[in-house]
């Protein structure tokens, strides 16, 4: 019989990512069940970075990251943290992140039941990324929003923080989990893990702009926009869209490079772990195809957000799974998807 902690961690997650509702299933138990609890803590960070009111957000991220060290006497301050949260949470915030919010407890709950080797490095993800997203609000936010970072150093600095410990939580859950990811295999992750994590989040950045700009902030590297005689406050006027469009396709060079050594990574997860290679490949390939569908298309500048269509992930979903005892095959995918400017209809 399943947990009704277990139960709402798993009904919520597809209400807050679609994309990560797609592989974490594939993730053979435990595993499955700990990286949802350790994705719903890292979306409850986010939805705080987002949505919560600055006067609080700095000791709600440090509340945030002692809860999930689950010392003595968590459940109570659980319960009060949600509270606290929820009533610092802007009127727009999401319903379904509010609800998240508002089930930190349960979620926490479901993270102290399940084995010992999950907790320290959730902690430790959990620690980092409220670490990191109170420093970039510290320095380059002050009592606002954070529009701009200096340069590609920072705006890495902050995909670290956000997504790139995050590559390394999973390495570290993935070698506790399977024997099968043996030391000469761990010696290909480890240096990779953080580039995995960072890919997938350069890309949100790149196809999330407009929409990040509509909000009030900005995660690209202000040297670049001035070297394109750019700034946050210019970049989406029709007026300068060229220049924004090649600012926008240098930095999607950079993404496409951090999806090179994505690859590597999830290439060094070993065959006969098929669920762990899934849950790599499946946004690896999706955030190929969508610098595929950004770049050179002015519309990442538009209003109505770039996406990809539901055809072309099911597809590539497909051609993943034929293909995920192969390293050659997946590397042929992945060459055949990068060079596909009209998605995966190309490549099948």
């Amino acid at each position: 019989m399943v947990a009704l902690e277990e139960s709402f961690c798993r009904t919520v997650l597809p209400r807050v990512s679609r994309t990560f509702a797609l592989n974490i299933p594939l993730l053979p138990e435990p595993l499955d069940l700990a990286v949802t609890v350790a994705y719903l803590l890292c979306r409850i960070a986010d939805t705080l970075e987002d949505e919560a009111r600055l006067p609080f957000q700095e000791a709600l991220f440090e509340e945030l990251a002692s809860l999930v060290e689950l010392k003595p006497g968590w459940e109570g301050r659980a319960q009060a943290f949600a509270r606290r949260a929820g009533a610092a949470l802007r009127a727009s915030a999401p319903e379904a992140e509010v609800e998240l919010v508002a089930g930190t407890s349960t979620v926490l709950k479901t993270l102290a039941s399940l084995p010992s080797w999950v907790h320290p490095h959730v902690a430790r993800c959990v620690r980092i990324m409220t670490d990191g997203m109170n420093q970039i609000q510290r320095r380059y936010g002050g009592d606002g929003p954070v529009v701009g970072l200096p340069d590609l150093q920072a705006s890495f600095a902050y995909c670290y923080c956000v997504a790139g410990v995050v590559g390394e939580m999973l390495t570290g859950l993935f070698i506790a989990y399977s024997p099968l990811v043996t030391p000469p295999r761990q010696a290909l992750l480890e240096p990779r893990a953080t580039a995995f994590g960072r890919a997938l989040q350069l890309t949100n950045i790149l196809k999330d702009v407009r929409e990040d700009l509509d909000h009030g902030r900005c995660w690209l590297p202000l040297d670049r926009m001035a070297a394109y005689g750019l700034e946050p406050a210019t970049l989406a006027l029709p007026s300068h869209r060229a220049r924004a469009m090649a600012l926008h396709s240098e930095l999607v060079e950079v993404a496409r490079r951090e999806l090179d050594e994505a690859l590597e990574y999830s290439l060094a997860i070993p065959p006969e772990e098929p669920g762990l290679r899934l849950f790599c490949l499946y946004p690896l390939f999706f955030a190929v195809l969508t610098l595929n569908v950004v770049e050179g298309n002015p519309a990442v500048f538009d209003p109505t957000p770039v996406k990809l269509g539901r055809d072309a992930v099911r597809t590539l979903m497909l051609l993943t799974q034929e293909r995920v005892a192969s390293d050659s095959a997946l590397r042929a995918l992945y060459v055949d998807c990068s060079q596909a400017a009209q998605g995966v209809e190309a490549v099948r």
